[in-house]
């Protein structure tokens, strides 16, 4: 996965690799991790930290003498000399640094791995998959995107009274048209106007598209936690349901955190109905949304993405 992620962002991406020996629960895990740094010394760190995570199963479970003879035999094995690993181990030479390693993952709130930590904020397993590819490259497009992020949500400048559609074409060059409802969610309908006519939708793909569900869009980094660095708030208008396919709503990450994510229905989902703003409803091309490719990041995480938007232009009547 490291290097997918190195071959993918050679100029942007650098690796910096720190202890976390497990010792609690892997007896030989911190004299693993200066048998490392040892080879490290003679200019082999990852053929040798590659050779002992490949064979853990060898000495996992060895007394601590058994482990260190193997921790020795393995230099050998990927050819630097074995006699000076038996050395550095001896007068416990990368002891401390392995110790400060491991002393600044626990003040960073690690409590085991994989862990991923974005931006100093520890997420945690069950909210993303570690070791999955697309969210570490999510984490480098979140990098990208802030160039194009504000700095506050848009001033208001529709008029409420009048005629809002957005016309959507997709790659495919399938259209849909979207009635907005300025009058039930103007702050909504403001924020969905500027982000469309500043180019924002353009390229953007729809991300988490479950049949009978919704299909949801309005991420650059097609992840899933992109926005345009603002929060607008909830704007519930209890007229409105998700009771039927093409009502378009604002997805969220919680109470009044909209951003530019955005979906449209694609049934009956009427259990989102008091949480989600509806701004919008489908006036043409409901097949053409019915249409749009499936995609579950939480089933399969590595699928290509899924349909991408060409662009979303606004017409005011």
């Amino acid at each position: 996965m490291l290097a997918q992620l190195l071959e993918t962002y050679p100029d942007d991406v650098t690796v910096v690799y720190r202890h976390f020996p497990l010792n609690s629960i892997h007896a030989n895990a911190q004299e693993a991790a200066e048998a490392s740094e040892a080879a490290g010394a003679q200019g082999a760190f990852w053929e040798y930290h590659d050779f002992l995570y490949n064979n853990q199963a060898a000495w996992g479970n060895l007394a601590p003498d058994q482990a260190r003879e193997f921790f020795v035999t393995a230099a050998t094995s990927i050819g630097i000399d074995a006699d000076q690993i038996a050395a550095d181990l001896e007068n416990d030479t990368y002891k401390d640094l392995v110790d400060a390693d491991t002393n600044e993952a626990f003040g960073l709130g690690l409590g085991g791995t994989p862990s991923v930590l974005f931006n100093g904020e520890l997420l945690s397993g069950q909210t993303l998959p570690p070791l999955a590819f697309w969210v570490w490259d999510a984490f480098v497009q979140l990098e990208f995107l802030a160039d194009r992020q504000y700095d506050a949500a848009p001033e208001m400048v529709i008029d409420v009274e009048k005629i809002y559609i957005a016309t959507v074409e997709l790659e495919s060059g399938d259209v849909f048209t979207i009635e907005l409802f300025p009058e039930s969610a103007p702050i909504t309908v403001n924020n969905f106007v500027f982000l469309a006519q500043e180019g924002w939708f353009d390229g953007i793909s729809f991300h988490r598209v479950l049949p009978g569900f919704v299909a949801q869009t309005g991420d650059p980094t097609g992840s899933g936690i992109g926005g345009p660095g603002y929060f607008i708030p909830n704007e519930l208008d209890a007229s409105l349901s998700h009771g039927q396919a093409g009502m378009v709503a604002m997805a969220n990450s919680g109470p009044d955190r909209n951003g530019s994510q955005w979906y449209v229905t694609l049934g009956d989902v009427s259990q989102l109905d008091g949480a989600y703003t509806i701004f919008g409803q489908v006036s043409e091309g409901l097949d053409v949304v019915q249409g749009i490719a499936p995609r579950d990041p939480s089933v399969d995480p590595e699928a290509p993405k899924g349909d991408i938007i060409v662009s979303i232009t606004i017409e005011e009547q």
